[in-house]
């Protein structure tokens, strides 16, 4: 049985990223919210700007989780326009905004980005890039944070990976054969033990010149890294899947300076 703190991550890491649009043009906002929820976001769509930020007040009083968000915003919208509701909410908020216009004018963008905003797309725009800067923003979110001790060595589950030789010791003693694609994709969960690691999140770190499509390039390697770790590939422990979302290293990881005896 899986420990409740696994669990509980699990049912964390599992709800869809959120998405707020913001535009008072009907036909735009609905095509939007509907391209987005059929590629997995929860959207939450608001037809000013004022209207945004009682729900955006209500949706953070809830205790939702700031960091899985992203406000895709309108510049021009009558009443508070984008640059308003931009400013109001940097006053409480850290939350990632897309700016939207339709005004061609570098102007627009130089003052959206001193509010406050993360990117700006002109209008009219494809909802596919729209997406694929939504996917940039919540993947630099996930950027690989350095391990917060100096020490030398990985140890969990019994195995015992070190970070200055790049080996990795078995818990009978031995040493496993690593890739450095496999190092390093090991690297990349250990430092990051219990967190959900997307394939995007993956792939930037681990992806070079592989021309293999990303999906199939990052399954393969964790299947890889997986039989190194002697995981039943029916029924992995370590390394888990979570549906939707990427994977997880499930063990505890503790950083020693020396090795175990």
């Amino acid at each position: 049985m899986m420990p409740p703190s696994f669990l509980d991550l699990l049912q964390v890491r599992q709800a869809p990223s959120t998405v707020f649009v913001v535009d008072d043009d009907d036909s735009i906002r609905d095509l939007l919210a509907s391209y987005l929820k059929k590629n997995g976001y929860n959207v939450i769509a608001a037809n000013s700007g004022e209207t945004f930020l009682q729900a955006f007040q209500e949706w953070r009083s809830a205790g939702e989780d700031e960091s899985r968000v992203i406000i895709v915003l309108d510049i021009m919208m009558p009443g508070m326009d984008g640059f308003d509701v931009c400013r109001e909410l940097r006053t409480f908020s850290k939350a990632p905004v897309i700016m939207l216009t339709a005004v061609s004018d570098e102007m627009d963008r130089i003052i959206g980005l001193e509010m406050g905003a993360d990117d700006y797309l002109g209008k009219p725009f494809n909802p596919r890039e729209l997406l694929a800067r939504i996917k940039a923003i919540f993947r630099r979110s996930e950027q690989v944070a350095e391990p917060k001790t100096t020490g030398r060595y990985a140890v969990f589950n019994g195995f015992c990976l070190d970070k200055v030789t790049r080996e990795l010791v078995s818990p009978e003693g031995e040493p496993v054969p690593l890739t450095g694609a496999d190092y390093n994709l090991l690297m990349l969960f250990v430092r990051n033990q219990g967190k959900v690691l997307s394939r995007e999140s993956i792939a930037d770190v681990t992806r070079k010149r592989n021309p293999a499509p990303m999906d199939r390039f990052i399954d393969v390697n964790v299947s890889r890294l997986r039989q190194c770790l002697g995981e039943n590939a029916r029924a992995p422990e370590l390394i888990k899947t979570v549906r939707g979302q990427g994977y997880i290293l499930t063990t505890e990881v503790e950083w020693v300076d020396k090795a175990p005896a």
